[in-house]
């Protein structure tokens, strides 16, 4: 049923990996703080937001790609050099974004199903 293109990676590498394998198509990126073995994460705000995010990828375009992005254990995260807080400017988890636009919403606003709706579906 998914008219998108979904990939998981971890960490900043992979990302950027993820990223290049996708040259000119929209590019929507979740981070979220790294799940254990049980799947659970670290970070209680991104286990709340991700059922909305998911109910929120039925408003994305054709073709477009969603990648799911892992960041880390919270020490990793928590570091002021960590790689996705220099270079891609995200301060916290989790966050949704239009990858290369201004367009992103960040932790709480990741819980509402309206705003994720909105950055879904906005050309």
């Amino acid at each position: 049923m998914a008219s998108y293109v979904e990939v998981s990676v971890s960490g900043f590498e992979e990302f950027n990996r993820a990223v290049a394998e996708h040259p000119g198509k929209t590019i929507f990126a979740y981070f979220s703080g790294s799940k254990d073995a049980g799947g659970k994460s670290w970070c209680p705000d991104c286990v709340q937001a991700e059922p909305v995010v998911r109910e929120g990828l039925k408003h994305v375009s054709e073709g477009c790609v969603f990648i799911y992005c892992q960041v880390g254990e919270k020490s990793d995260w928590k570091d002021p050099n960590n790689d996705f807080r220099k270079k891609l400017k995200i301060t916290a988890v989790p966050t949704l974004l239009k990858y290369g636009t201004p367009q992103k919403l960040v932790e709480s606003e990741c819980l509402q199903e309206n705003l994720v709706e909105m950055l879904f579906s906005e050309d």
